[in-house]
């Protein structure tokens, strides 16, 4: 009977994924103290902005939430739900936006406009009647890209007759698609499948309506694929036969192993495992062993190197995001930093929650880029939405100290070591300086910044050169970080917006000189940890001596910002920010600062 039981035990102990790393997250830091991936880079492609000049809906609407993403005929898709102001506040529309590169994005436009709810409409369980209402969209998918490689991007709208009310109660109105065809134009819209309950005339035919067969066909392939379906439990009638388990399970997403089983994954890190491809599930979807996730999404996917990765929320809350790597699919052994910001909230709303959330990549069958590496898209404080490119094989650990000097480096693999955080209004990008070829840090964003970051060996004698050119005396900051792999700063030099070049002793800051706008400073930093004591040179004169203001066992990270350090929201946050941020549309002088190099060594 012993022996039974043990071998029972090590085949359930098969039949899910699990977290056996020793890394656990602090969420009093918004990066959570984690190690990044090396070669993170992360750019916004839409920022709300309710004052937008155009009073384009595209833009001024600042509930903004759920992307999805998938590549195909040489180009990245996004699609994600828009509210004026809240989740679940209609009127409610579905935006796409379109890449080459996955950095330079198109402006959104309204695949699924705003549909309107014929007044009278009622809903069972609902004392609420419809009057002047929209529909709000809610999907936990957005492409699909058949056999016949046609691409169709998908929404499903929802009915809420109050604030509080749910549009995932099976009572809604239907999901409706359509095509993208290879010109970048779109076909018609259509429904692929109401709610039983939904008995009015819609605004929308039927696909099977459609005189194109292969589109046609394209919809019966999807309708009949159980996976695929099976992202539609939460909106779908609680009895719909197109979905295979049914229940309070969010946000699916799913990979095969080499044996042809499937993993499947939901909110909160629930898991389960199918032999026939979602047909049927092993088990009730069950917490998988050692993650730790709240109810933000979780993503899992194979990797170009044949391992697995999941992306998500390592924590009770929505920051930091991070990624886990997988030699087989089912343990899951380490925990490295995606993205540790969390921007301002300019806009309040209804259920908006702060930090970098509800990640999702390219599903199986909707593309892969050329480059191999894992995208991954996601929205900032359910405001503003973001993409992530994590190199693959993903990497925690520095070969080699750095030896960037960006004019000798080849085309587009100057910032390969960096990690990147690009917003809108505060672009990272390598560009033509006044010394050729540099690293180029814009900032105008009055409640951003940019960021870059890199990783080099752990080192406790260090120096460090490095140019940096600024293009203003007058406005700006730039600080400059030296780190350990927790995140820990214990130095920080700073070109401030008064024309001053600074270094950071304890709780004060002491001046090293004056700078002008347009020269280039060529600064050298030797530091020991072990002495907690560093030197600073500038121009080949030394103008000052400093003590680490925290102390570091070594340095693992040189970081760039050109903002001061965020310790807002944290924990103890209120979760609900229902106020606006005073002036949520306003932009500061741009500054300007281009980095010519970085080199490091021990000594």
């Amino acid at each position: 009977m012993t022996a039974l039981c043990l071998a029972a035990g090590a085949l359930n102990a098969q039949d899910t994924i699990r977290y056996s790393g020793k890394t656990l997250v602090n969420v009093d830091y918004h990066h959570g103290q984690l190690s990044p991936a090396i070669g993170v880079h992360s750019y916004q492609t839409l920022r709300a902005n309710r004052t937008d000049a155009g009073k384009d809906s595209a833009i001024t609407w600042t509930y903004n939430h759920a992307p999805m993403l998938a590549y195909w005929n040489g180009t990245f898709y996004l699609n994600y739900l828009s509210n004026p102001m809240g989740e679940h506040i209609p009127p409610g529309q579905t935006l796409l936006q379109t890449s080459k590169d996955g950095k330079t994005w198109t402006k959104p436009v309204a695949v699924f406009p705003p549909y309107k709810i014929p007044d009278g409409t009622k809903k069972e369980g609902h004392p609420g009647v419809a009057k002047d209402l929209y529909a709000v969209m809610h999907q936990r998918m957005g492409f699909y890209v058949s056999k016949s490689n046609r691409l169709l991007t998908l929404g499903y709208f929802g009915m809420v007759l109050d604030a509080k009310d749910d549009p995932n109660d099976g009572n809604g109105i239907g999901r409706v698609v359509r095509e993208i065809n290879k010109d970048g134009t779109y076909g018609p819209i259509y429904f692929i499948r109401h709610n039983a309950s939904w008995k009015q005339a819609s605004d929308y035919p039927m696909y099977t309506k459609s005189a194109d067969k292969g589109f046609v066909e394209a919809c019966e392939e999807l309708l009949a694929n159980k996976l695929v379906t099976q992202q539609w439990v939460e909106e779908a009638d609680r009895n719909d036969p197109l979905v295979s388990l049914k229940g309070e399970y969010k946000a699916f997403s799913y990979y095969h192993l080499p044996d042809g089983r499937v993993v499947g994954l939901w909110k909160n890190a629930l898991t389960s495992i199918s032999k026939n491809d979602g047909k049927t599930w092993l088990y009730n979807p069950k917490r998988a062993p050692g993650f730790v996730n709240s109810n933000a999404k979780i993503w899992g996917q194979k990797t170009s190197d044949g391992k697995y990765a999941t992306v998500y929320n390592p924590s009770e809350f929505r920051w930091p995001l991070a990624v886990s790597v997988s030699d087989d699919g089912l343990n899951y052994k380490n925990l490295l930093l995606v993205n540790g910001e969390i921007t301002s909230m300019r806009y309040g709303g209804n259920y908006k929650s702060y930090g970098p959330q509800y990640v999702r990549g390219i599903s199986e069958g909707d593309g892969t880029p050329p480059d191999g590496n894992l995208w991954v898209t996601y929205s900032m404080n359910k405001e503003d939405i973001w993409v992530s490119e994590i190199p693959v094989p993903v990497r925690d650990k520095a070969g080699k100290h750095a030896a960037d000097r960006f004019a000798q480096m080849p085309e587009g693999k100057e910032l390969v070591e960096w990690n990147i955080y690009s917003p809108l209004q505060a672009p990272v990008a390598i560009g033509k300086g006044g010394n050729g070829k540099v690293l180029i840090i814009k900032d105008k964003d009055h409640f951003d910044y940019a960021r870059v970051e890199r990783v080099i060996p752990a080192t406790q004698k260090l120096i460090a050169e490095f140019s940096v050119t600024p293009g203003q005396s007058n406005t700006g900051l730039l600080d400059i970080e030296f780190l350990d792999a927790k995140g820990t700063p214990g130095i920080r030099l700073s070109f401030d917006s008064t024309g001053v070049f600074r270094l950071k002793a304890g709780y004060r800051n002491k001046t090293l000189l004056e700078y002008r706008k347009g020269q280039r400073y060529d600064i050298k930093v030797q530091a020991n940890t072990t002495t907690r004591l560093y030197s600073v040179v500038v121009n080949g004169k030394q103008v000052g001596n400093g003590v680490l203001f925290a102390p570091l066992e070594s340095v693992s990270r040189i970081a760039f910002r050109t903002g001061d350090t965020r310790r807002f929201p944290d924990a103890d946050t209120p979760t609900d920010q229902m106020y606006d941020l005073p002036n949520g549309g306003l932009s500061d002088p741009e500054a300007v600062f281009e980095i010519d190099y970085l080199v490091t060594k021990s000594f």
